[in-house]
């Protein structure tokens, strides 16, 4: 991996993962080279922050293209207007995100990266917590690791926050895609194992609800341990980025009615690979749309 220290001014902020990245304008016209770098970054530090930042949905969405990916709109809910697919996470409108989760894990190819920018912050709270599914799968001993390696889960947008939880039942659920995972995958790029996990989960493959519940309670756990978590306060101009593939993340849901709005963009992921080298399968997609649309 590049030695990040030649090419960006990173300055880690957590135990295990997580790093700011100064000196960077993401407005603008960024080369190949310097892409490159920030992607190395998010790779080795899972989640990168940057402050100070002047970015609107335009040239939010024209620093996303610069990765050469395909931007991925969310699958089941219309991007803001004007946008290609930018996802307005308003609290106002349900979107509180408060729920452990990697974006669109309930897809087959969900998102390989996130691009989140503070839109509007209420006067306190509304900070966000990521863990890391690599760190929390080395906690786990080697038994449970094991038994992880081996188990798949059923991932639903049943109960997406991203529309509210009425809301969603009301709207979206011809909508409704389910795809199995395994509950560890490897990472295309760097080989980590990481475990798949978060509110998405329906069941797991093979288990009863009740034995479901209790092995997922047991994941989590380890998935959220605080040695395995990073808590980020936003201050205007800040925009996070992060391997959707190696982290869960939540926002934390302690500002009442205040405002809270957050864009998001996302970048095309590849369908996971179980430890034995076997691809997630897709059960039901939305019989009205197609995950493209």
């Amino acid at each position: 991996m590049t030695n990040l220290s030649t090419a960006l001014d990173i300055k880690p902020i957590g135990g295990v993962f997580g790093a700011e990245v100064r000196g960077i304008d993401l407005g603008s016209d960024l080369q190949p080279a310097t892409i490159h770098a920030i992607h190395q970054a998010v790779l080795r530090y899972k989640t990168v922050f940057f402050r100070g930042q002047d970015l609107d949905d335009y040239s939010q969405e024209a620093f996303a293209r610069l990765w050469g990916k395909k931007l991925v709109p969310h699958p089941a809910i219309p991007s803001l207007e004007g946008t290609e697919a930018i996802f307005d996470v308003d609290a106002s409108k349900g979107g509180r995100a408060n729920r452990w989760h990697s974006d669109f894990s309930f897809v087959d190819a969900y998102p390989s990266i996130t691009i989140l920018r503070a839109a509007v912050l209420p006067e306190r709270g509304g900070d966000t917590l990521w863990a890391d599914s690599g760190s929390a799968y080395k906690s786990l001993p080697q038994a449970l690791q094991v038994l992880a390696d081996q188990i798949w889960a059923v991932h639903s947008n049943q109960h997406d926050y991203a529309g509210g939880w009425k809301h969603f039942n009301e709207a979206f659920k011809p909508k409704l895609f389910e795809t199995e995972h395994p509950l560890v995958r490897v990472h295309p790029i760097t080989g980590e194992k990481l475990l798949v996990l978060g509110s998405f989960i329906r069941e797991l493959t093979g288990f009863d609800k009740f034995d479901s519940y209790r092995l997922l309670e047991i994941f989590n756990e380890h998935l959220t341990r605080p040695e395995n978590t990073l808590r980020w306060r936003w201050s205007h101009g800040d925009v996070a980025i992060w391997d959707n593939y190696a982290t869960a993340h939540r926002a934390v849901d302690d500002y009442g009615d205040l405002p809270r709005i957050a864009r998001r963009t996302t970048l095309e992921g590849e369908v996971p690979v179980s430890v034995d080298g076997r691809r997630s399968v897709t059960r039901v997609l939305p019989s009205r749309l197609s995950i493209a649309a």
